[in-house]
């Protein structure tokens, strides 16, 4: 038998082996993916003590497509009677002279909202900060219990971090995401499956 014929089998063995692992990791990051977009077309929301949205861009004193569609669900929310107080949660993108807060506040109050029923933080960046803030508020005020507005595809690390900070949290995605295009969603979908991972390694920022 000659040495190449000798060497055969445990090659084919460790291309097996390899292909078993590629197949795995196919396997689980589809079942990821599954997760994150199925918890993102739940919509959990009852009786709250208040309703958090999590911000996203503001263009000077006007909100993004993605804020403006997080508040119209929220007021949505807010106005069938699922919770007395809105947080709103945001701060100032670079340059900005408004935070993503304060802009919300300004389209709620033009919406007709109470000003006594809302809540803002200006310091946040990102999700979790945003989250911490939130909860900051929540103390303050005595509020136990929330609902997270976000976009559908954001909604499983929104509730995975607020069940990390001990938050009591319902999700309530927005029905009418602008992550509409297969090229967004693809693109949305793929951060939200690398944050997963990033998170069970490292704490969040």
């Amino acid at each position: 038998m000659s040495r190449t014929q000798r060497r055969s089998p445990p090659r084919r063995r460790l291309w097996a082996r390899l292909w078993k692992l590629v197949l795995l990791g196919t396997a689980w990051l589809l079942g990821v993916s599954a997760w994150i977009v199925w918890v993102g077309e739940r919509d959990q929301a009852a009786e709250a003590d208040a309703i958090v949205v999590l911000g996203a861009a503001a263009y000077d004193a006007r909100p993004s497509p993605v804020l403006e569609e997080r508040l119209r669900h929220a007021l949505d929310l807010y106005r069938q009677g699922y919770a007395d107080t809105l947080i709103f949660t945001g701060g100032y993108g670079r340059g900005a002279r408004f935070s993503e807060s304060q802009v919300a506040r300004r389209y709620a109050l033009k919406q007709g909202i109470d000003a006594r029923a809302m809540l803002i933080e200006s310091e946040s960046r990102t999700t979790y900060g945003n989250l911490v803030q939130a909860r900051r508020l929540m103390r303050e005020h005595r509020l136990r219990r929330v609902i997270v507005v976000s976009d559908p595809l954001h909604m499983a690390r929104a509730l995975r971090l607020s069940r990390r900070l001990g938050i009591d949290a319902m999700g309530s995605s927005t029905p009418s995401t602008r992550f509409r295009s297969f090229h967004t969603r693809w693109r949305f979908l793929a951060r939200e499956v690398y944050f997963f991972h990033r998170d069970l390694v490292v704490d969040p920022d």
